[in-house]
């Protein structure tokens, strides 16, 4: 997406990001180029740098407000002189990093997601805040095995979205984590949504489940923690849904498992 960049006092120049694919996987490279355009006059640009950026939802008092947070963020080629009409194209690569949020599934976008790369220019007395390239970040192979296994026990997608914070008890490096939400069938009678967490790494992904219990007539509803852990080596190995399906009985009983 190209912009004026006139508002830093770069006289109509414009910068552009073109990525060479949008599609990546946590742990995967994005390769592109950025394209500057010079303005009427020349300028130095001290520094240019390429990053990811999504939205998140943080608790500030009893609100919750959201907030676009960047990572992955990394410099590209040296100081800059840009003159007027000039046009340069500056190559990058940048490394997606392994606890990425996803934003698709089998092809199918995750409602409420949105990442994109984020191309920011730095020059004497401000920051371009840039504008966001959309990416799609689909599920690695292990992921997808328990995005499966969620659909094949009748869990219904709703929606996706990233919270700032830390999960505990897993791995997580990232100042925020990624929620999952589905609506859980009538098959689980104790149990009313689910909200699945993944924090990958290079080996494998830790789960999170927060499950939503559903109240009764002399207690109230709560949420129930579940964790494990995920290899990718030898994830295609298990029958997650037998094991989802164990969680899930316990927690919220269900029919026998056929």
């Amino acid at each position: 997406m190209k912009r004026i960049l006139a508002s830093l006092g770069l006289g109509n120049a414009s910068v552009e990001a073109v990525l060479s694919d949008a599609n990546t996987v946590p742990g995967g490279v994005l390769h592109g180029e950025v394209f500057l355009t010079g303005g009427s006059v020349d300028q130095r640009i001290e520094q240019l740098t390429v990053g990811l950026q999504t939205r998140a939802e943080m608790e500030i008092g009893d609100n919750e407000v959201q907030r676009n947070l960047e990572f992955g963020r990394t410099r590209i080629g040296g100081e800059l002189h840009l003159q007027p009409g000039a046009e340069l194209r500056v190559p990058f690569q940048l490394a997606v990093p392994w606890e990425s949020p996803i934003t698709s599934h089998r092809g199918r976008n995750l409602r409420g997601m949105r990442v994109g790369v984020n191309t920011q220019l730095h020059v004497a007395g401000g920051v371009d805040p840039g504008d966001l390239d959309p990416v799609a970040i689909h599920a690695l192979d292990s992921q997808t095995l328990l995005l499966d296994a969620m659909e094949r026990l009748g869990f219904a997608f709703t929606k996706a979205d990233c919270e700032q914070g830390k999960l505990r008890g897993t791995r997580q490096q990232l100042p925020f984590y990624q929620e999952i939400e589905y609506r859980a069938p009538g098959s689980y009678p104790g149990i009313s949504e689910l909200e699945l967490s993944f924090v990958s790494d290079q080996q494998g992904c830790d789960v999170v489940l927060e499950l939503d219990k559903k109240g009764g007539l002399v207690s109230e509803s709560r949420d129930t923690f579940r964790r494990f852990r995920i290899e990718h080596a030898t994830a295609a190995q298990e029958d997650w849904a037998a094991q989802l399906h164990e969680i899930f009985h316990k927690v919220g009983g269900q029919r026998r498992w056929l």
